[in-house]
């Protein structure tokens, strides 16, 4: 039994104005004897003070918590309303919907996610990759790009037959957490630490990840105990994938901090494992990549800002172009061609990406086959709110494990026929009201601009749910949130959705 510390203080006042004698510093019997004369007296008296004379009767504390109250960073801390969650993958979605219930903000339960998705889809984000993610603060009324693209290399490293990438999606949520974090960092990591340690089941999506680069992927001895089972058959949905190597690592990062990869033991550890799988990491590389924030660009839809990803993370770019065209009254199969020509024109010459957005070009003709991505979207109760794209820039990176260490190596962007993803993400806000108002992430390769761009553009229009992935490409798949009424205002009106063709999970809000 408990009361509120203001209604014992003002209780004991009382008592002492009354000329009642308070109860501390007495045994239990003498607690319980005084009680029953107080409850006589108080009954005459005094009946305002008969509750604290049952409380004294009872042996109960005024100030004592309550020993089963679930307290800040436990799932269900927070009642109601929390916020919603959406990924590619589903234990990613419920990570950062749990540390959403614990009390965490938008960008703890990104942070928490991200990492999740390098246990549970290695094969899009790891250790060894990166990505980008737009951030959105009520209380700054601004959004922001917090770029971390796994490290292009100046050359090839000597000795290197599959260059990686220097690992940049550690350092990067760690720039997330520090813009909007308010839960401890190594609190966040637990969860991923966890379920390396102990195995989690394979999902569909990483399953067929797998059954699609098989061969070269079981070539790895690394590669091959992580994703292979018995008789050195690739993992299939629903078999437990243990990851002690992976586990250790993150227990690291958790004891001795993110910093400890770019430039502690940790680090000489990756760089000497990536020697001998053939990504030729060095320290020196690890230390100078560090993450950036940037400005995003911004577009007008009625009196709402949206926010895109900017380059280099380009995939921001043609998401802004498609959402553009969109808005014009394009087709989202003409809106998809006209996000990707902007995005290669970007790249062949560079300039103002804002001016290519409307600028006259020709039609795209297709590119090669581009690196596979993965995303998650994450609103909270407040209204903050975080769109994330990750990658290993190409399908389980380079194919390989450094020995030891659990990290899967990401493919060094640039280097042979290893282009940059398009990384796509965006979120619309109301700046004056500081509300948010929506917030989509795309993935699938040369159609993830538009798998952000048209279900943003749908629920901007307040289309119907049903019609939200509508005109979506192959391979697209996109993840979306968003608050008709704004947020902070009515999260009744909220709701969060996932492609329906993926595999991927939506939850919290309106779940579809």
């Amino acid at each position: 039994m408990t009361t509120s510390f203001g209604a014992a203080t003002m209780a004991a006042k009382t008592m002492a104005e009354a000329g009642l004698p308070g109860t501390g510093g007495l045994a239990r019997d003498e607690r319980r004897g005084m009680g029953r004369r107080l409850a006589r007296k108080a009954s005459a008296s005094h009946p305002a003070l008969a509750a604290l004379a049952a409380l004294a009767l009872t042996g109960c504390s005024a100030f004592a918590p309550d020993p089963n109250a679930l307290q800040p960073g436990q799932p269900g801390f927070v009642r109601g309303f929390v916020g919603a969650a959406a990924s590619d993958d589903p234990r990613a979605a419920l990570i950062a919907r749990n540390t959403l219930s614990a009390g965490g903000s938008a960008a703890d339960a990104a942070v928490a996610g991200g990492l999740m998705l390098s246990v549970t889809q290695p094969s899009r984000a790891a250790l060894g990759g990166g990505g980008a993610c737009l951030l959105f603060a009520p209380r700054r009324a601004e959004a922001e790009a917090i770029l971390f693209l796994p490290g292009a290399r100046e050359a090839t490293p000597p000795g290197a037959d599959r260059p990686a990438a220097v690992p940049m999606l550690a350092r990067g949520l760690f720039a997330l957490h520090a813009r909007g974090g308010v839960r401890p960092f190594e609190e966040l990591i637990a969860p991923a630490e966890q379920a390396a340690r102990f195995g989690v089941e394979v999902s569909r999506a990483l399953a067929a990840d797998i059954a699609a680069v098989a061969g070269p992927l079981m070539a790895d001895p690394g590669a091959a105990a992580v994703f292979g089972g018995p008789g050195g058959q690739p993992l299939a949905a629903g078999a437990t994938m243990v990851q002690q190597d992976l586990g250790t690592t993150l227990g690291s990062l958790r004891t001795a901090g993110v910093g400890d990869l770019h430039q502690g033991g940790l680090a000489r550890r990756v760089a000497e494992a990536s020697l001998a799988a053939g990504g030729g990491l060095t320290v020196a590389e690890m230390r100078a990549s560090v993450p950036s924030v940037a400005a995003p660009l911004i577009l007008r839809s009625g009196n709402d800002s949206v926010a895109f990803l900017p380059p280099p993370a380009d995939g921001g770019l043609a998401t802004a172009a498609a959402f553009a065209a969109l808005s014009a009254g394009a087709t989202p199969d003409a809106a998809a061609l006209r996000g990707v020509a902007v995005a290669r024109a970007w790249r062949e010459r560079g300039g103002d990406p804002m001016a290519l957005v409307t600028a006259q070009l020709p039609a795209d003709q297709g590119w090669p086959v581009l690196p596979a991505t993965t995303s998650l979207v994450v609103v909270d109760r407040d209204g903050m709110a975080v769109s994330c794209a990750f990658t290993m820039n190409n399908l389980f990176g380079t194919g390989r494990v450094a020995p030891g260490t659990g990290i899967l190596l990401a493919a060094a962007p640039g280097i042979g026929q290893v282009q940059p993803p398009l990384l796509s993400a965006a979120i619309a806000f109301n700046a004056p009201l500081r509300t948010f108002r929506a917030a989509s992430a795309g993935s699938g390769q040369h159609a993830a601009p538009i798998a952000a761009a048209a279900p943003l553009a749908q629920a901007l229009r307040n289309a119907p749910q049903d019609a939200t992935f509508a005109g979506v490409p192959n391979p697209g798949r996109g993840n979306l949130m968003a608050c008709p009424r704004y947020l902070p205002g009515d999260p009744n009106s909220c709701y969060s959705l996932t492609d329906p063709r993926g595999m991927g999970l939506a939850i919290g809000a309106v779940d579809r």
